[in-house]
């Protein structure tokens, strides 16, 4: 489903991505993680097209998306979060989905058609709010939201682009216990149908979640494996999960 070879990004003198190759099955949901600095969310614009690498090739699907604009790659079916929540905090919850939907149709802005036309686009948004869990929310506006709540919608718009790629940059970021726990649930059912990438730094959800695990360390890959085989790797206790990581299990 995509294929990373030989990735290399340099912003000057530094070396972000250095040569980095990797491959994912479909259906996979393949974790990154790694320190601050370990280049992973720089290595997620690359394949989303935010940012262009100096050497090396992205395959999405036997498709060379290397030098394709983020939009392109979006109807491709790659769809992708951000760090930082991006709504209209004046807009209900599927009002927010449902122009997100239109938008990748290509019709936000033809005001005049029949509304009954419209009831497809809402009928969508309202399966990728349900698949989100935030269906019980759908009404409520953005600002009620709680902050997991947030990038639950966020997610929701993602998934009503109908992508077959998932690109999460830490979805869980800065988010309470119980709503981490939430999304960790939304995760796990979203895992037969999407083949995914998720950075994240919470443990306990890259533990409960990943397929394989990819730990970054100064634009490479320290190693990759299983969650077992990551809980178990010395080099990886020492370059960044720590010595206690066994009593999270």
């Amino acid at each position: 489903m995509l294929t990373i070879e030989n990735l290399q990004k340099r912003f000057g003198g530094l070396t972000v991505t250095d040569r980095l190759s990797l491959s994912l099955v479909p259906g996979e949901l393949h974790a990154l993680i790694g320190p601050n600095g370990a280049g992973k969310t720089t290595l997620i614009n690359q394949l989303a097209g935010e940012i262009a690498p100096n050497t090396g090739r992205i395959l999405f699907d036997g498709v060379d998306i290397t030098h394709l604009p983020p939009w392109r790659r979006s109807l491709l079916g790659l769809g992708r979060s951000f760090q930082i929540s991006s709504v209209f905090a004046d807009f209900t919850a599927l009002e927010n989905v449902v122009l997100a939907v239109q938008a990748r149709q290509g019709h936000s802005f033809r005001f005049w058609r029949a509304a009954d036309s419209y009831q497809p686009v809402v009928a969508r948004a309202r399966q990728a709010l349900n698949d989100a869990g935030l269906a019980a929310m759908a009404n409520e506006p953005v600002a009620r939201l709680s902050h997991g709540e947030m990038r639950q919608l966020e997610m929701a718009m993602t998934l009503s682009g109908e992508p077959r790629l998932l690109l999460l940059d830490e979805p869980m970021a800065g988010m309470s216990p119980s709503d981490s726990h939430k999304v960790i649930a939304v995760l796990r059912g979203l895992k037969a149908r999407y083949t995914t990438v998720l950075v994240e730094h919470d443990m306990d959800a890259v533990f409960a979640l990943a397929d394989r695990i990819s730990v970054l360390f100064y634009g490479k890959i320290l190693v990759t494996g299983t969650v077992e085989e990551i809980r178990s790797n010395p080099v990886v206790r020492d370059a960044y999960l720590g010595h206690d990581e066994r009593s999270t299990s």
